[in-house]
């Protein structure tokens, strides 16, 4: 597994984050049962800058906490039987890694977030992670209440068996 990490602002976060994004992706690569290596960027951010992306890419004129930009394109959600034969494209041609897409965090939402819901920093970004990488497996919310609600049990299923709670 490669994660491309980059930080375009200060991160205040008490712990290893660059840790933690590492077991949560690799919690979330085993759950859905990725057969191949992957790779995944993430982009910790600001609210100044997810907001100037999120009006760019969505035509939303509003920061948000996390931006997920897949590279792949699924039958059904973590469908990998024919990714080879349809995507080939999705690998590094270097590596050989399944290139799954990009995540970007709000650094600001990540603290304004955990202090809303009443849990930890580190659980909110774990939580923004495990949430974007289900959107990188092909899992949608928005025009689907069923998949959501799959969504919100995966989500929890990758943070309970690390150990990250409310």
């Amino acid at each position: 597994m490669t994660i491309y990490q980059e930080a375009d602002c200060f991160v205040p976060f008490d712990f290893d984050y660059e840790e933690i994004a590492r077991k949560v992706i690799g919690a979330a690569l085993d759950q859905e049962q990725c057969p191949y290596e992957a790779e995944v960027s993430l982009t910790l951010t600001d609210d100044e800058e997810i907001h100037r992306v999120n009006q760019e890419f969505r035509g939303i004129d509003r920061p948000t906490d996390v931006l997920s930009f897949p590279m792949v394109e699924y039958r059904t959600p973590a469908d990998f039987s024919n990714l080879e034969e349809e995507q080939a494209d999705c690998f590094n041609p270097e590596t050989g890694e399944l290139m799954l897409g990009d995540i970007m965090i709000s650094v600001d939402r990540v603290l304004e977030q955990a202090k809303q819901y009443g849990h930890s920093v580190l659980r909110e970004y774990a939580f923004l992670i495990a949430h974007s990488m289900l959107h990188l497996f092909g899992y949608d919310h928005v025009d689907d209440q069923e998949m959501a609600r799959e969504m919100e049990r995966r989500q929890e299923q990758i943070l309970t068996g690390l150990k990250i709670g409310r």
